[in-house]
């Protein structure tokens, strides 16, 4: 699960447009899997990615704020809570950048890596091909995803990107 939390859902810092309408089908999705490991946005107050800082997004997911906190509505148990995109000069999209996911995935003898959350068009995607390119099966739930779109379709880019890079994308949004 990538990043469904507070800033990322309505009345957040960087709300998804209907960010929050993914967490049933998140919860139902969870509820199956033998095994559920969540990402969190983890920035320092000073990331390079906010505006402030000369980046593209206002400030976001700030460690140890509310906003960065997982979302309360979520009812799944969680094996692990990986914090990603705490290096000060990364964006962090992915859950593999600069973390103990692979080798938490490995261990557990992981081969079908299934992704939901947000944002498809950012951290999903970036969660979900660098799945790929570590070689696992890689299945995205659309219905447990939304996207930012700050262009206009850029989610359905993302999916023809996944998969284009042979992730699979099953669901309607």
């Amino acid at each position: 699960m990538v990043d469904v939390q507070n800033d990322f859902c309505p009345g957040g810092a960087l709300a998804v447009p209907a960010g929050d309408e993914i967490i049933d089908a998140v919860n139902r999705l969870a509820a199956e899997a033998p095994m559920v490991i969540a990402t969190r946005d983890w920035h320092p107050p000073d990331h390079g990615s906010f505006a402030d800082q000369g980046g593209v997004w206002p400030a976001h997911c700030v460690r140890d704020t509310p906003g960065a906190q997982l979302h309360p509505a979520l009812r799944a148990r969680f094996d692990a809570i990986v914090d990603k995109g705490q290096a000060h000069e990364r964006e962090g999209y992915s859950g593999f950048e600069g973390t103990t996911l692979e080798r938490r995935l490995r261990e557990r003898g992981v081969d079908t890596v299934h992704v939901v959350g947000l944002a498809l068009d950012y951290c999903v995607k970036a969660t979900a091909l660098a799945a790929r390119q570590a070689g696992f099966d890689v299945v995205v739930h659309r219905e447990a995803t939304r996207a930012v779109n700050v262009e206009p379709d850029d989610g359905e880019r993302a999916v023809a990107e996944l998969r284009a890079a042979g992730v699979e994308v099953i669901g309607a949004a």
